[in-house]
């Protein structure tokens, strides 16, 4: 039913496009996690919101005080040893997170006229994304002040993709509003098959923190240069995601495969056939981590290519399920 209330197009497209571009930063966050995690930056700033004690980090050892290793020292076990590149890696990762925390406050602030129009949920998942960005930076610091602890990266990792999710909902409801399947036994198969899909790969990412904690340990007792020694030293961990990935695939194929002999909509052809380019690539980036010493381009894409999988996965689900999802209740107009 629609409401007596609507919409100003501006305003929806308005609120459309930050959706988007809130989802690119997001995505752009994601990438420089994993280049920092690639490169062993995570403590190229020892400390939380400043690095060094600055808002701008220091470019050269001249730029520190002395004593910079007794200061900060002691947090990391007197391991501390200043690195210009670590450090601006790690605080550029920074300032990507603060631009997005940015972009999704606007998104926010896009989000009020549907509040008006009586369209809550859109409001409050906005606001939902929001606060999961303030508790992700608070992880953040957490994750710094721990010295990297495992548990509190995965934890990082979940909320991100939860993140991810919301954001997508905001932009696939904003730009689609169509049925692209009808009513059936075919779209209560593909529901189902996707659930079972998104699961799998969200275990099959948490599995992947894991190898890359596995592989954290390692290289604290064998150094970034021994890259060829790796794979031979790490424990059981990598081997379930390394098996558990054929499940993924095998599902995942079927899935993408029914979906796109199931829809007549190109656009839910499109990104299953993105989907399956992805799979590809993902499988490539695993092959070449675990046969030639995990290089450090291969971890971030190899992440990438994850969480953008995912996303892709979870915005089919909602197409499959537009009818139940993405219907809108009131009017878009253009008003003067």
């Amino acid at each position: 039913m629609i409401s007596s209330t609507h919409i100003n197009f501006k305003a929806s497209r308005r609120f459309r496009r930050l959706a988007l571009n809130t989802v690119i930063a997001l995505y752009c966050v994601i990438i420089a996690g994993g280049v920092v995690r690639s490169t062993g930056a995570g403590m190229g700033c020892p400390d939380w919101p400043k690095c060094f004690g600055r808002w701008v980090p220091p470019t050269q050892l001249s730029e520190l005080p002395h004593d910079y290793k007794t200061i900060y020292g002691a947090k990391l076990k007197g391991e501390i040893e200043f690195n210009p590149v670590k450090t601006w890696i790690e605080y550029v990762n920074r300032l990507i997170g603060v631009v997005t925390g940015i972009m999704i406050f606007l998104t926010l602030l896009a989000s009020v006229p549907y509040l008006k129009a009586g369209n809550k949920k859109i409001f409050y998942y906005s606001l939902a994304a929001f606060v999961l960005v303030g508790f992700q930076g608070w992880l953040g610091s957490k994750v710094v002040s721990t010295e990297l602890m495992p548990v509190m990266i995965t934890v990082h990792m979940l909320v991100a993709i939860v993140i991810v999710f919301i954001l997508l909902y905001l932009f696939t409801w904003s730009a689609f509003s169509k049925k692209t399947f009808e009513s059936g036994r075919g779209r209560d198969v593909l529901n189902r098959t996707g659930w079972i899909v998104l699961a799998l790969s969200v275990i099959q990412i948490v599995l992947g923190t894991q190898v890359r904690e596995n592989v954290d340990e390692v290289v604290r007792l064998l150094g970034y240069d021994a890259r060829d020694l790796l794979i031979d030293q790490l424990d059981g961990r990598f081997y379930i995601h390394r098996s558990f990935s054929i499940v993924v695939l095998a599902v995942n194929l079927f899935w993408l495969y029914t979906v796109d002999k199931t829809t007549t909509s190109q656009t839910v052809k499109t990104i299953a056939r993105t989907c399956q380019i992805i799979l590809g690539l993902e499988l490539v980036s695993g092959i070449v981590m675990a046969y030639w010493g995990i290089p450090p381009f291969a971890q971030p894409m190899h992440l990438t290519l994850a969480i953008l999988l995912i996303g892709l996965q979870f915005v089919i689900w909602l197409l499959v399920n537009s009818e139940k999802y993405l219907r809108k209740d009131f009017e878009i107009r253009e008003v003067a």
